[in-house]
């Protein structure tokens, strides 16, 4: 069984130049490491509110270092710097708004400014990426709603098969007949 590569992007010009700690990148690998039985690494990076930036570390995480899911956070909501949803569909092959729009249906049970957000995923070649907010407890929320899909997901693209932690997330894969 191969190891799962795991990218993790804080989208944050505050964070990038060292002003605030990342706490919404650190929520990501938590809650990873909650779901995730199976053996994953995560390759995680910092990177400034510019499409361009934001682009260039997506591209990077699934063409070279060749993750099977690239989670961000930040950059969704409507300010003129929040570019992270362009940048994504930029990148990607194919979109999936599904995830953004579960996502925002979870937020909006918890506060009515959930539809001010633009989260979205996904996918580059053989890469499922997702865009999450900036809050660590949103972010706990909307992957809550996304993550078991996320595991059947990588394996129609013939990743890594992500075991779960059933106690905690239960991932829907079909039952073979």
């Amino acid at each position: 069984m191969s190891i799962a590569k795991i990218g993790i992007i804080t989208v944050s010009d505050r964070c990038h130049k060292g002003v605030y700690e990342d706490i919404s990148g650190k929520a990501i690998i938590n809650t990873l490491n909650d779901y995730l039985i199976s053996e994953w690494e995560k390759i995680y990076t910092i990177v400034p509110d510019e499409q361009k930036d934001i682009e260039k570390t997506i591209i990077n995480l699934v063409d070279n270092e060749k993750c099977c899911l690239v989670v961000t956070t930040g950059g969704t909501g409507p300010a003129k710097r929040d570019v992270t949803p362009e940048a994504t569909e930029a990148v990607c092959d194919r979109m999936m708004p599904g995830f953004g729009e579960l996502m925002r249906a979870e937020s909006l049970k918890f506060v009515p400014t959930a539809i001010l957000s633009r989260q979205t995923a996904g996918l580059r070649k053989n890469s499922l990426i997702i865009n999450l907010p900036g809050k660590p407890k949103s972010i706990r929320e909307c992957l809550d709603a996304v993550f078991p899909a996320v595991p059947y997901c990588i394996d129609l693209m013939d990743g890594p098969y992500l075991v779960c932690n059933e106690e905690i997330i239960i991932p829907f894969r079909p039952k073979n007949k």
